[in-house]
């Protein structure tokens, strides 16, 4: 019996965070939290790079035929990421001039792209 789609693009999701997650570990990243979530947004790995805070979006492609993966975080994308790092950083009762940033890992097909600083809040 085949899966909902849900629950199919809950584990692809789980396995393409995987594969970033010891990309960036690689790359100096600490993780912080997986899969941070709040109403009205999602934050895929939260992690500490650098003396910044990093809110990390993670996107796939198979190929870049609908788009390179980077094109998927959109302007709503960003607002719901957004949404939620302000919820993840009350909730752990961090200052308000803690230093943030927003990354993305974008795999499309076998390439693994990192994006630092990729978008802004409140963009």
């Amino acid at each position: 019996m085949k899966g909902d789609g849900k629950t199919d693009n809950r584990s692809k999701g789980r396995l393409y965070e995987g594969l970033a997650e010891e990309y960036l570990g690689r790359r100096g990243y600490r993780i912080l939290e997986r899969n941070f979530q709040r109403r009205g947004g999602e934050i895929d790995l939260v992690a500490l790079e650098g003396g910044y805070l990093v809110f990390v979006e993670v996107k796939f492609r198979a190929d870049s035929r609908k788009g390179e993966a980077l094109e998927a975080v959109g302007p709503r994308k960003r607002r719901r990421i957004c949404q939620a790092a302000r919820r993840y950083c009350a909730e752990k009762g961090l200052p308000e001039d803690v230093p943030v940033r927003f990354d993305v890992v974008a795999v499309t097909g076998r390439d693994v792209r990192l994006v630092q600083d990729a978008f802004w809040m409140g963009e």
